[in-house]
């Protein structure tokens, strides 16, 4: 309700003398107005200019306003009641004023000659301003504007404006009421402010939208929207649905589609930009300056809506500098016994109202900050999502999945930091400059000694600034890259560490980046600890400096009050510049790092669009892949895989390419597919492309959205598919099936049920082309047969299309049209079966050698790994339409508040002891500063006797002893935390790896990959940095609001009835935003992860990707996810800035309190003390903020140690090692394996899966087991190797139970070469011996009798040769014959082959088996079969039926038995 006052009759009669005498001059009567005990404005001036000003403002500024808003369509608004009555109410005022001033001109015509400008204003400008407010609302409801901050401020400005004569005319009905009841005329004007419009016509597409869009201007600026969330957090806890949906222009689809076009415009020149040189400067030079260019088009893009933050924190400065002249002002009021009391309170109410506009400024230039942050942190993962589908080869083995991790997490975050900080690197100078000048002012030239201590401090904070960067760059975040990149290593190869029982090797490389990641954040804290304290005691330094300066200088230079308490004044708004200035420099240089590494991966080589030619499918009879004469390299720089290539395949052809391991077929597919560096020739492909992997790559989600692969689903054609995938069988072992969900990576499957599903999702797409590595290797050959007939052969699903396949199986090649040979990378014959038999070449030979071992193979299907029974108990509800029942499991967010035991864990780890000391540093560290700042006030208030003041020098002393014990206070206590927070930070990263090792493999099959890489990297930053400093801060601001409560009490005890109501509102506030922003710290980490998992599994499967073109809808769920991380981070800021306007208020409230007290009680208090406690009090805005946002923070990071204590409690593994019981060295020594009555179960409650087995295996006997899928033949190795436990019965080797004996004492005495061969990135030799136990001369013999040692020997390093992430750099039967060498090396007396020679020629394979009978011939071998004939010559068969041995003798007997494994060998055509 604004009440806006028209003058009277007589009271405009009285004034027109004075405005007519003046010649119209309406000026304030300073006599009048200030320099009197009742102040007031001279009616001229109230009723002219007072009038003039918001008419002026409105009719000003109408135009740009109009401007704005048609260049800025929201959609029409529809008229709402509260709108309606606007539109009426105002019509109504401008006639009733016009009727009220009608009246007044005809019974005033002298005065209407006297002040006819005056008169035009009011009768004139006024109403038809009112009409112009009228069109304005009409026009922004057309153009859908919901907030209009244009007419706020026109409102604002006629209520101030109307406080004045209204405030005349109640005083002056006061003086005059036995009056004509005339002499007070007043309108009341009921404006209704926009508080909340009408809803648009178009309705929200969003359930839940954010409420900031509807908000009115005085809700934006003070955060009121805010409050219903906050207000649900506190009262119920909050889920991802109670979130806002994000603004459009904060969506990734919004952002990023402008950014992109940006950043490729940028490339371009800085690509033309750089002149034509040498390879490797070019290279340099375009790392150096791709950082720049990312930095110039973020800047283009998020640059001008900065702009408007910038403006705010100008604005925030320029009242913050006016609080000190108002307390100059407040101080000179105390000492003059004269002035008058009104004074005192207006400068009370000033300084109040100056705390709170400052207050209001500052906040909205850190939303604006983070608002902007956040737009970055969406750009920057989408480019490097983006840029990671694009990237080629040779750079993506420069970059691996862990460094890619750190991208989007440690580096975005860095630039998030240097978005709020960024300002300050050129404003922190201009506010140091400012206050050096005002300080001048106060103190003469003695100030040029804080500018001499400001210029020492600055040379030794940008020394330590430069040497924590370089730190940084050159150890931390080196380390951690490594830690990461090995820890995504370790839980992707977690089977084969367990296998081999390899955890503690890799155990200790982790440890030892680990502890050099913490010597160089030791070094990093010790140096920011010596910056702390420099910076914290800048206030003192340059107040003792100052004030010592000035007293020695001339014996009659006096520190009084208002000197020593304005000076304080400034120097404390000096110490804000001074800390943030070299954070703000650190934070920078931190950011360009982040910029150079995020930038030198953006310019990546990319694959080049000319290195393959598509073109349309035409009609007739053509070739559908061409490649003429073509040389391709994985490198650009590398050697050439591939030379001189000439293939031609017509439309609708089979052809085939086979060769030995290493060959290049693989690299053939990479190259029709554009996947490597064409350095000459021509690739042509027509029509569309699916792609089968040698490797298949799975998704996490169901088979049935594996296959289906973003397609809609057509159920004939789906089941055709199924069926010609050999899935149905599969999916009818699962209740749920085609909806289970597949763990990550297909953990849950076996690695012949990936394969299918693979091929499933490549035959379902209807594709021209097919390419098929190798699919066949990782099914038995009936299971290959059938999918060879239904899907690839002639009469398969795919007859018609163009198919390429890389085979190792012989039996296929009759029915191919066209046979490719490649020998070291180059074709040396093709034609059809018979042409090439015809010629009697090497093709020929070959084809003689292996045809007749090969013929049909076994129809046995493939069983790597028994599905798990109860996945389908698991997602029974799957089966039905509402969805599917994940087996993966995420975390979910923990509602409730942080539990105390977190804390207690996290400080147990450090110690009571040192907790003691660094509460005892503190007290004293605040007692110190207490002191000498009492001491100040002491000082300021000694009387001046003949000019000067006694013992000055004396009183310099103390109060320089005082600060110095302070400052080396401070330095104690930053040093004891951040040492506190790394011996806390190693025992739980330790705990925490231990964990996950000790983790039984059904742990890691349902725990994505990403939730555990988020927890090593980000959580254990979190702990490492966030927690040491959140409690440094709190504890730092608790303390000191002690000594400002203190001071204030000790000023004015009364302040006690003040303070205290505030503390409860203060504890009231505090505790809805702690509930509410932990749960939104939860909710933001919860949703981070599937971000990460995403990445890790979008670059494992770019290839597959590209080949599908599916690039865009990988996109677009990878926008989903950072959006839906997004909705939580948002309102988890905007909660920050919400507690800090309402606590900043509390804190001026406290402010005002000890101003108006101090005015109150001016006749007993020397200005000292007044100076001392308004000084102080001026803190507590900001160390109330302060307190409770660390305390947040502590409170959000302390949940990083909640999630790494997640894994605790979790079910660990046996023992790695039994103490007491110590094997003998040689053990086992025969080799003699004994099953009695085992029965193993995959989960409890849930039935056997090996169900009461009884047999023995002699030692150096050879045992095949074989089955179909499902029968149990891996769930005996796996019990061998006790990745599950027995659920009944025993397994005796060598007569030890192994259940007795430690899982390391085992698994180190027992070898198996397992199904997928994986590799981890360092040296070969680390991957065959990583513990170092054997010499080079074992290790050699070893990859010679592996048939690597030809290959080895030619490599540039040889067994130092560097293994990239994955063993990529391997060809996938390489990889297999380093897991054989492996074997060889060890030779133990068990080896259990789990089908290895599945990806592997068949030359190969002949080779494994010839090395396995020679070497392993004193061995006892059990291999679960893959190919029958691998197996006839074995002493045993056993034959796997639904968890019991069916059959089990000598392969002769078993086919003199005429049995199921007869059957078997019948159809594979061996009998």
């Amino acid at each position: 309700m604004a009440t806006l006052s028209y003058p009277s009759w007589d009271s405009t009669s009285r004034t027109r003398l004075r405005c007519h005498a003046g010649g119209f001059t309406p000026l304030p009567d300073w006599n009048r107005t200030w320099y009197t005990a009742n102040p007031d404005l001279t009616q001229c001036f109230q009723n002219t200019v007072l009038v003039w000003v918001p008419c002026i403002y409105l009719w000003l500024l109408v135009p740009f306003y109009c401007l704005h808003l048609y260049c800025h369509d929201n959609g029409r608004i529809r008229m709402s009641c509260l709108c309606a009555a606007k539109m009426v109410r105002l019509p109504l005022l401008c006639s009733n004023f016009a009727s009220f001033f009608k009246t007044f001109l005809l019974q005033n015509p002298l005065l209407y000659r006297s002040l006819k400008c005056s008169c035009w204003v009011l009768g004139f400008g006024f109403p038809t301003g009112l009409i112009l407010v009228l069109c304005i609302i009409q026009l922004e409801r057309v153009r859908g504007c919901r907030s209009s901050v244009f007419l706020f401020l026109f409102w604002v400005l006629s209520v101030v404006c109307s406080l004045v004569p209204l405030r005349a005319k109640i005083q002056l009905a006061i003086d005059e009421v036995s009056k004509s009841p005339e002499t007070l005329k007043t309108l009341s004007v009921v404006e209704l402010f926009p508080w909340k419009t009408t809803h648009s016509l178009v309705f929200h597409l969003s359930q839940n939208p954010c409420p900031v869009r509807d908000a009115s201007f005085l809700s934006k600026i003070l955060f009121w929207w805010f409050t219903g969330l906050v207000v649900k957090g506190y009262r119920t806890p909050l889920e991802a649905e109670d979130l806002w949906t994000l603004r459009e222009e904060d969506t990734s689809n919004k952002i990023i589609s402008e950014l992109q076009q940006n950043w490729t415009a940028e490339c371009a020149k800085l690509q033309n930009r750089l002149p034509d040189q040498a390879q490797l400067l070019r290279k340099l030079q375009k790392e150096q300056s791709s950082g720049f260019f990312l930095l110039r088009t973020l800047a283009r893009k998020f640059g001008p809506y900065f702009l408007t933050g910038t403006l705010c924190i100008i604005f925030h400065d320029a009242f913050m500098f006016a609080i000190p002249q108002v307390l100059s002002l407040l101080l000179g009021f105390m000492k003059d016994a004269d002035a008058p009391l009104w004074k005192g309170y207006f400068y009370a109410t000033l300084m109040f109202l100056l705390s709170c506009l400052q207050s209001l400024f500052n906040h909205q230039y850190m939303y604006t900050c983070f608002t902007v942050g956040m737009r970055v942190k969406t750009a920057v993962m989408g480019l490097v999502y983006r840029k990671s589908l694009v990237i080629n080869s040779s750079a993506r083995r420069t970059c691996t999945v862990g460094e890619i991790v750190n991208l989007v997490s440690a580096d975005t975050q860095k630039l998030m930091d240097f978005v709020v900080y960024f300002n300050a690197v050129w404003l922190a100078p201009i506010e140091i400059a400012l206050c050096l000048f005002f300080l001048w002012q106060h103190l003469g030239p003695s100030a040029l000694a804080g500018i001499a201590t400001v210029i020492l401090i600055f040379p030794l904070n940008g020394f330590i600034a430069k040497k924590r960067s370089k730190l940084q760059v050159n150890a931390g975040m080196k380390f951690m890259d490594g830690r990461i990149r090995l820890m995504n290593e370790i839980l992707n190869g977690i089977k084969i560490l367990k296998f081999y029982a390899w955890e503690k090797a890799f155990l200790e490389q982790v440890l030892g980046y680990r502890e050099k990641e913490l010597k160089a954040l030791k070094k990093s804290q010790i140096l920011y600890s010596i910056s702390i304290a420099s910076f914290n005691s800048s206030s003192f330094l340059i107040a003792f400096a100052m004030f010592g300066v000035y007293v020695m200088l001339d014996d009659r230079n006096v520190l009084d009050a208002q000197k020593v308490f304005v000076s304080m004044a400034i120097i404390n708004i000096l110490k804000t510049p001074l800390s943030q200035l070299p954070f703000a420099i650190s934070t920078t240089m931190q950011a360009l790092v982040s910029l150079r590494r995020l930038g030198k991966y953006l310019c990546s080589e990319e694959l080049r669009a000319d290195n393959v030619s598509k073109a349309s499918l035409s009609s007739g009879k053509t070739f559908n892949v061409i490649v003429d004469n073509g040389t391709f390299s994985w490198a650009a720089e590398g050697p050439p895989c591939l030379k001189r290539i000439n293939v031609r395949v017509p439309r609708g052809s089979l052809v085939a390419v086979v060769g030995h391991v290493g060959s290049g077929k693989s690299s053939l597919l990479s190259a029709m597919l554009g996947e490597t560096e064409k350095r000459s020739g021509q690739v042509t492909v027509k029509g569309s492309v699916a792609y089968v992997p040698q490797q298949a790559w799975i998704q996490n989600a169901t088979v049935q959205d594996n296959v289906l692969f973003g397609r809609e689903k057509l159920k004939t054609w789906y089941q055709r598919v199924l069926e010609a995938c050999a899935l149905l069988p599969d999916l009818d072992i699962l209740p749920a099936g085609d909806a289970t969900e597949i763990g990550e990576k297909g953990l849950n499957l076996s690695g012949g049920q990936k394969q299918r599903v693979s091929l499933a999702r490549a035959v379902y797409r209807k594709a021209d082309v097919y390419l098929l590595d190798d699919p066949l290797s990782a099914v038995d050959a009936h299971v290959g047969q059938h999918i060879f007939d239904k899907v690839i052969g002639p009469k398969g699903v795919l007859r018609g299309k163009t198919r390429v396949l890389v085979t190792h199986g012989t039996s296929f090649l009759p029915q191919a049209d066209l046979i490719l040979v490649l020998v070291e990378g180059e074709i040396t014959e093709s034609g059809s079966y018979q042409e090439l038999l015809s010629r009697h070449g090497a093709f020929a030979d070959f084809i003689h050698t292996f045809a007749s071992t090969e013929k049909k193979e076994s129809s046995i299907q493939r069983g790597e790994e028994q599905v798990p029974e109860d996945l389908g108990k698991l997602t029974e509800s799957a089966a039905k339409p509402t969805g599917s029942l994940g087996l993966t499991r995420t975390h979910c967010a923990v509602s409730s508040q942080v539990r105390l035991e977190m804390y207690k864990k996290y400080f147990k780890t450090i110690g009571l002891a040192i907790i003691i000391l660094i509460v005892f540093l503190y007290a004293f560290q605040q007692g110190a500063s207490l002191a000498y700042n009492y001491w100040l006030s002491m000082w300021a208030d000694d009387p001046v006797v003949n000019g000067t003041q006694l013992d000055t020098d004396l009183k310099l002393a103390v109060f320089g002893a005082l600060g110095f014990a302070q400052g080396i206070a401070i330095f104690g206590t930053t040093v004891a935390i951040s040492i506190c927070g790394i011996i806390a930070s190693r025992q739980l990263h330790m705990d925490l790896l231990v964990n996950v090792l000790r983790s039984p493999m059904s742990f890691f099959e349902c725990t994505p990959s990403g939730n555990l890489l988020n927890r090593f990297a980000k959580e254990i930053d979190a702990i490492d940095c966030m927690v040491p400093d959140g409690l440094k801060m709190m504890l730092s601001y608790v303390f000191k609001l002690m000594e400002v409560c203190i001071i204030v009490l000790m000023a004015t005890p009364f302040a006690a009835v003040i303070i205290l109501p505030l503390a409860f509102l203060y504890a009231f506030v505090q505790s809805f935003y702690v509930a509410t922003s932990c749960q939104l710290r939860r909710l933001e980490a919860v949703s981070r992860s599937p971000i990460y998992t995403h990445f890790n599994e979008t670059v494992q499967g770019a290839s597959v990707i590209r080949a599908f073109g599916e690039q865009s809808r990988f996109i677009l769920q990878a926008n989903k996810r950072v959006d839906f991380n997004q909705t939580s981070y948002f309102p988890r800021f905007v909660a920050t800035r919400w507690l800090a306007v309402n606590l900043e208020f509390v804190g001026n409230v406290v402010v005002l309190a000890a101003a108006i007290l101090s005015v109150m009680g001016r006749s007993t208090l020397s200005p000292g003390i007044v100076g001392l406690a308004v000084s102080h009090s001026l803190q507590v805005t900001g160390i109330l903020s302060w307190i409770v946002r660390s305390w947040t923070d502590v409170e959000n990071n302390i949940v990083s140690v909640e999630r790494v204590n997640e894994y605790s409690d979790t079910p660990k593994e046996a023992s790695w090692n039994t103490e007491g019981t110590p094997l003998p060295l040689a053990w086992p020594q025969s080799g003699t394996i004994e099953f009695q009555d085992y029965g193993l179960q995959y989960r409890k409650g849930l039935e056997l899966a090996l169900k009461g087995i009884t047999l023995n295996v002699d030692k150096r006997e050879k045992v095949g087991i074989v089955g179909r899928t499902g029968a149990g033949k891996s769930s005996l190795a796996l019990g061998i190797f006790r990745i599950l436990e027995a659920a009944k019965g025993k397994i005796f080797i060598d007569g030890v139970n192994i259940a007795d004996i430690g899982l390391h004492d085992l698994r180190s005495r027992v070898t198996i070469i397992p199904q997928d061969p994986i590799l981890f990135s360092g040296s070969l030799r680390m991957n065959l011996d990583p513990f170092d136990t054997y010499t080079d001369e074992e290790i050699w013999s070893s990859l010679e009798l592996a048939h690597l040692k030809t290959f080895v020997s030619n490599l540039p390093d040889k067994l130092s040769y560097e293994c990239s992430e994955g063993g990529e750099n391997l060809s996938l039967g390489q990889r297999q014959l380093v897991c054989l060498a492996r074997a060889l090396l060890r030779k133990t007396k068990i080896l259990v082959l789990d089908e290895a020679t599945a990806a592997v020629d068949l030359e190969t394979d002949t080779l494994i088996q010839s090395t396995i009978r020679t070497q392993f011939e004193d061995c006892t071998v059990l291999t679960i079969a893959h190919r029958l004939n691998t197996i006839m010559d074995y002493t045993r068969v056993i034959v796997m039926d639904r968890g019991n041995v069916c059959e089990m003798d000598s392969p002769a007997n078993l086919i003199s038995q005429r049995g199921q494994f007869y059957r078997m060998c019948l159809e594979a055509g061996l009998v």
